[in-house]
């Protein structure tokens, strides 16, 4: 059924050359990354009377396809890979830990607390307290966000942070009716009893319920939405294969130039070490182009070259206070400032986290959209990042939409995730927003910026949005 946001949507201007532009301004200015850039001067962010947080560390293990070199793990050995290549890359003493949390979307109901049992097996004390929050895609930067929150608040000095999915082995569970047949044959007393339960059996008792990627309120798989939400703001098959494809590309450059940092090797039991990504996979236009539609069929726009892939992976960060860190002995990469979170309409928004999420933050923290000089932006599909920067640059959408005067503008592609994104580098549910965060510090960096402006999507038609500022170098 048509929306109304779908119908009225039709009818902006759409240019259909718009990608293919934006992808040649890309690689246009591609080759400013390479030389050494004098940091710009600004203000700072901090506010008096409130605590500055830092990132001292961020780390994850290679993030691979599903199914591939981590298929026989489970998620806590995947988080504890990552606080060990934590805790390796920053020698921190684990007792100097106050707190650890994580965040993850598809529980192993073996390990529900698996920040806890992650812990454990790194060899963190088991007086050291650890929690696991979940929102959808962005559940670690909800992790991120609670260690914030505490050390802000005074509770605790130093932090860790992370995420973790493994998307080649989820829950799959029996029926509802052979479920509760079975808790109740577990309450029988007698023979009979259980010999009564067990003859009302049917044979559709024995269908599995198979784990989908789709919305409760809604019953859409992620893929279904971004199709209809690609439809509503015009954006062609064409453009979303250009995106990708800008995406693959500039992964694989900063993965050949070793700019991604924050990849520790993991030697997987039994196995070789795993040193990279392996979801990175440059294309051509004309093999992109023969997928067929893999939710909307046959008219869909969205395939599986232009959408992130299920992925296995994990990250961790160190958070601390600003006098920890330097009292240890610490440079940190990067402030973490202002902060939001924003929640629309499921069905017909789902995917546009960002475009909500991106005006609050930079009004909270008083800047402009020209005052970003890294934009890092989760890719959930590539008509869902398109559609995002499209409806960032409508004053059509902000006013009727948003309640907004004018629009916020969209984010300039020379500043936009010029490192590849979740599209290449893979997007493990729960572990995505750290690698965000990270990878805004360190482009800060080399590229000579000051602020980053990090943002992403969830389902349940829910975003964030953070402000990370690098750290006087």
């Amino acid at each position: 059924m048509s929306s109304m946001l779908s119908s009225a949507l039709r009818n902006l201007p759409v240019s259909s050359a718009w990608a293919a532009g934006a992808f040649a301004r890309s690689f246009s200015c591609s080759s400013q990354f390479q030389a050494s850039v004098q940091p710009k001067t600004k203000k700072t962010l901090g506010k008096t009377g409130v605590k500055n947080v830092v990132v001292v560390e961020g780390v994850r293990i290679p993030f691979l396809q599903s199914g591939t070199s981590y298929a026989d793990l489970m998620p806590h050995d995947l988080a504890r890979a990552a606080l060990q290549g934590l805790l390796t890359r920053t020698s921190v003493p684990r007792d100097v830990v106050d707190y650890i949390v994580y965040g993850t979307v598809i529980q192993e109901v073996k390990t529900s607390n698996v920040a806890r049992e992650a812990a454990l097996g790194a060899g963190f004390s088991d007086k050291t307290p650890a929690h696991t929050v979940t929102m959808a895609c962005i559940s670690s930067n909800q992790a991120m966000t609670t260690g914030v929150g505490m050390i802000a608040a005074g509770q605790c000095d130093v932090v860790v942070a992370g995420g973790v999915e493994l998307m080649s082995d989820v829950p799959i569970r029996h029926s509802r009716k052979m479920r509760k047949t079975m808790l109740t044959l577990n309450r029988a007393k007698s023979l009979g009893q259980k010999l009564s339960l067990l003859s009302k059996i049917r044979p559709d008792y024995f269908a599995p319920e198979l784990p989908a990627v789709a919305e409760f309120s809604t019953s859409e798989t992620m893929g279904h939405s971004a199709d209809r939400l690609a439809a509503a703001f015009g954006i062609s098959r064409l453009e979303q294969d250009e995106y990708a494809l800008r995406s693959h590309t500039l992964a694989k450059k900063a993965q050949d130039e070793g700019l991604l940092q924050d990849v520790v090797p993991f030697k997987v039991p039994g196995k070789d070490t795993v040193t990279k990504d392996n979801g990175i996979r440059p294309s051509s236009m004309e093999q992109m182009g023969k997928l067929k539609p893999a939710f909307v069929k046959p008219y869909g726009t969205v395939t599986a070259a232009n959408s992130s892939f299920l992925t296995d992976g994990a990250s961790a960060m160190l958070i601390m206070s600003e006098e920890k860190a330097l009292a240890m002995g610490y440079k940190p990469k990067a402030y973490l400032r202002d902060f939001v979170y924003v929640s629309q309409d499921p069905k017909d928004q789902l995917l546009l986290g960002p475009t909500y999420a991106t005006p609050k933050v930079l009004e909270k923290a008083g800047l402009s959209l020209s005052d970003i000089d890294v934009f890092e932006f989760h890719e959930a599909f590539a008509g869902q990042i398109l559609a995002n920067l499209k409806a960032m640059d409508s004053d059509w959408f902000a006013q009727n939409y948003m309640g907004r005067k004018s629009k916020v503008g969209a984010p300039p592609l020379d500043k936009f995730n010029t490192w590849g994104g979740s599209l290449s580098l893979g997007h493990p549910f729960g572990a995505t927003g750290c690698r965000l965060v990270i990878t805004a510090a360190h482009r800060l960096k080399k590229e000579g910026g000051q602020y980053g402006l990090v943002a992403a999507c969830a389902a349940g038609g829910q975003g964030h949005a953070m402000i990370v500022e690098l750290y006087p170098q």
